[in-house]
């Protein structure tokens, strides 16, 4: 399975935000391949005169992925990637690497004997190769309800696959952003969604949601092969009773259904509670289709880790990973925030 996460040019997109190169380690091997995209930071603390970087997954989902390997190989092809890859982060100077891994494609139990795997949430979606009728078989009937009513209050929507601009969505999802004083790290920048229209243009699948004739709510979903990733999402809160985020999804639903798609990849909430808000509210879209989310946080040179962690003053076990980058001089420095 591919997807678009594990294309340069997406990766390409969190550059700036990330403040990094975005580079690919390509492992081939008699038994199969490896592919690993990740965006190269460096990190801003001077050891012994050595420029030395961290490595972090492109926000969104990533991680290694095998292919052209039998089942049977797959545990020797994983050690041998481990070795050469770790002899490549000895040779580039790369201390450690914040994995997300993709829970569609479950490549974390493939790399399960080489990183450590913490749970980070459940993510869930609307399935709709399952089910003549997605919306009846997986939103709740309460949302079902706020949809009908919406719709019979006047409320109607658009479907655009491979937009001409973004402007209008832009100009939405800014105002919810500021609304809910969103971390600087979602207010993507005019050269974000230009290249995101050049890149992936045809990917692209927006839903405008109206209401006489004016938008009151839009989203920028990203389609690839049979998958619906919802991306980014804009609603004007004064028109918040009309429950334009609901016919969002009914909208690209019934779109998805009928141009024979299997699913919307809703995501998680924000953090890995099963009371989690976001989540809660995602999961009424998708009652019956739960994936599970891993990340991990591995160190490739110990002794340098700890090193830049003393050097900036912080615990080893801080909170935030890597450790040296939780201070605010550091933080601020790197714009970093692990998803």
């Amino acid at each position: 399975m591919h997807d678009i996460y594990f294309e340069r040019n997406y990766g390409r997109l969190y550059e700036q935000i990330e403040r990094g190169r975005c580079e690919i380690f390509e492992f081939h091997h008699p038994l199969g391949n490896v592919r690993h995209m990740f965006i190269k930071r460096l990190i801003p603390v001077c050891i012994n005169e050595e420029a030395y970087y961290d490595l972090s997954t492109p926000y969104g989902y990533g991680g290694p992925v095998i292919t052209d390997c039998e089942e049977v190989h797959k545990c020797q092809l994983v050690q041998n990637f481990h070795d050469a890859f770790e002899a490549y982060c000895q040779k580039e100077n790369i201390i450690c690497e914040f994995v997300r891994f993709h829970p569609l494609l479950t490549n974390a139990q493939d790399f399960r004997s080489c990183y450590e795997l913490t749970f980070r949430r459940y993510t869930t979606g609307t399935n709709l190769k399952d089910y003549d009728n997605p919306v009846k078989s997986e939103f709740s009937k309460s949302k079902q309800k706020s949809i009908r009513k919406a719709l019979e209050a006047g409320v109607d929507y658009q479907v655009t696959m491979n937009p001409s601009s973004l402007e209008e969505f832009k100009q939405i999802y800014y105002a919810t952003m500021k609304r809910k004083n969103a971390d600087s790290i979602y207010y993507f920048n005019d050269e974000y969604f230009d290249d995101l229209l050049k890149y992936f243009g045809e990917h692209i699948v927006l839903v405008k949601v109206l209401y006489k004739g004016k938008a009151i709510a839009m989203g920028l979903n990203l389609i690839y092969g049979k998958i619906i990733h919802i991306h980014l999402s804009g609603t004007l809160d004064e028109y918040h009773h009309l429950s334009s985020a609901f016919v969002m999804r009914y909208a690209l639903a019934l779109w998805g259904k009928e141009h024979g798609l299997d699913l919307i990849h809703e995501g998680g909430g924000i953090t890995g509670e099963i009371d989690d808000p976001l989540y809660l509210f995602k999961k009424q879209f998708g009652k019956n289709t739960e994936f599970t989310f891993y990340v991990s946080y591995k160190i490739w040179n110990r002794k340098i880790y700890e090193l830049l962690c003393k050097t900036v003053g912080t615990e080893m076990h801080a909170d935030l990973f890597p450790a040296y980058r939780s201070t605010a001089t550091v933080r601020d420095q790197v714009g970093m925030k692990n998803q």
